[in-house]
């Protein structure tokens, strides 16, 4: 049975037999495991605790009015549980499986001391000033089934508008690096009959620093300022650059760069480098700049990973959580990694403060996998085509950019990530975390600590 526990609830049962034991009681009662539920309380529970003016002390006390007073001459052995705490434990079994749990959680134990009429458990509290009904009503809502479809909960947000997107441009100059590469292509562009700048002129001007990582990639693949020019010579029309209305960039530099800009929240940059911009045109795929490395024979995926591989190396916290995010989408059946994956993607990279913020909590892995799988469900999406993010994740991705700038950091964090999943209240990630016992202002305060520390 105790396999089915998560690790919050088996702490539980554990706390009430070292309680039992402290009290020189002959076996574990139910009012010992009432006391370890609110040893272990967190989040909502203790606060369901707390607006009561319950305390240990005075919890404690209540028992000991009517502990059993056998005294244990052997307190070594691990004591047996009273009948009472065996029908609590089976209780809690028969709620988590009315309530579509696939694991007793610690609020299923919870609830089923509340429930218990046979023990004192309920009298003593409802000496205490508990409402039972008002808790039990608050508890179900933690722990209820939540319907589970084929496809993913946040993926019927309305998508952002483009215009909207134009305004995070500006954030494209915040690096010493593309402001450099943007002065150069202007200047190119001053020079030509043009007077939009274009894809072809913001490669060209990446291309024109030899020196640097990105140049001796492309160089790698044959591509250099020289063929490039002199393919771009051969140029007699800019049709290829014009598939939508004309803004300051043409409409195809425009996407490359929107695409530049997720592209380094992806990999968790906090600013935009020409390396960035790269990526945002091969995954594009327009424009000039593209169609003349297409005709230099160069392969996206190739060239991608020669890019992305020196960028990983550097193990950027949110470029492994969104890597773990990816695998828990597709441990799921899923092709789209919404904020619940984000989730547990911080929990999976384990070193960084969000991870230790929620360890602190008493999150882990296990638990919160069991459930975000009651949450959507498994799919049955075995696609080969990229994972793609709902706009609720994004909007949180574009979140914890903000905060890593504020913060003055160049690259975003996981704390950053997690803070970000507290601006989206009915996102799932909360949900989970609410089931897990834990809200925002634990998070935001845990965060703060770890920062102060």
């Amino acid at each position: 049975m105790f396999e089915k526990f998560t690790e919050k609830a088996i702490n539980v049962v554990s706390t009430s037999q070292s309680i039992a034991k402290e009290m020189k009681a002959d076996k574990v009662y139910p009012e010992h495991l009432l006391l370890a539920l609110f040893d272990e309380a967190k989040g909502i529970s203790l606060k369901i605790f707390k607006s009561y003016d319950i305390t240990r002390d005075k919890l404690a006390d209540k028992i000991r009015e009517i502990s059993h007073k056998t005294v244990v001459s052997n307190i070594t052995k691990p004591l047996p549980f009273d009948d009472n705490i065996k029908e609590i434990l089976k209780k809690s079994l028969d709620l988590a499986n009315k309530s579509g749990n696939p694991t007793i959680l610690y609020e299923h134990l919870f609830l089923a001391v509340i429930s218990d009429k046979k023990s004192l458990d309920v009298k003593m509290l409802e000496d205490l000033g508990f409402d039972i009904y008002k808790s039990k009503t608050l508890l179900e809502k933690l722990v209820q089934k939540k319907t589970k479809r084929l496809y993913h909960p946040e993926i019927d947000e309305k998508k952002e508008n483009i215009e909207n997107k134009a305004k995070e441009t500006d954030n494209i100059f915040d690096s010493e690096e593309s402001t450099k590469v943007f002065q150069r292509a202007v200047s190119k562009l001053s020079a030509s009959n043009y007077e939009i700048l274009g894809t072809e002129q913001i490669l060209s001007s990446i291309l024109e620093d030899k020196d640097s990582e990105l140049s001796k990639i492309f160089a790698q693949y044959g591509v250099t300022s020289e063929n490039f020019e002199e393919k771009l010579e051969k140029i007699q029309s800019r049709q290829a650059e014009y598939e939508g209305r004309q803004i300051i960039f043409t409409p195809n530099a425009f996407t490359t760069m929107n695409m530049a800009l997720q592209t380094a929240k992806e990999l968790g940059s906090s600013v935009v480098l020409p390396e960035h911009i790269v990526l945002g045109l091969l995954k594009t795929k327009r424009g000039i700049a593209y169609d003349i490395l297409k005709e230099l024979k160069i392969r996206d995926d190739d060239l991608a990973h020669s890019i992305i591989k020196p960028i990983e190396k550097q193990m950027p916290e949110t470029l492994t959580i969104l890597r773990l995010a990816k695998e828990e989408a597709r441990r799921l059946g899923r092709n789209i990694v919404g904020t619940e994956m984000f989730l547990l993607g911080i929990i999976g990279e384990a070193t960084g403060i969000g991870a230790q913020v929620l360890s602190e909590l008493e999150i882990n892995i296990k638990d919160a996998r069991a459930v975000v799988e009651n949450l959507i469900g498994f799919g049955n999406e075995y696609y080969d085509t990229e994972i793609v993010f709902t706009e609720r994740a994004k909007r949180v991705l574009e979140t914890a950019w903000e905060l890593a700038k504020k913060d003055h950091k160049d690259k975003i964090e996981s704390s950053h990530m997690l803070l970000a999943l507290t601006t989206e209240p009915d996102s799932l990630a909360m949900k989970a975390l609410e089931q897990l016992g834990v809200d925002a202002v634990e998070i935001k305060e845990g965060v703060k600590k770890f920062k102060e520390a």
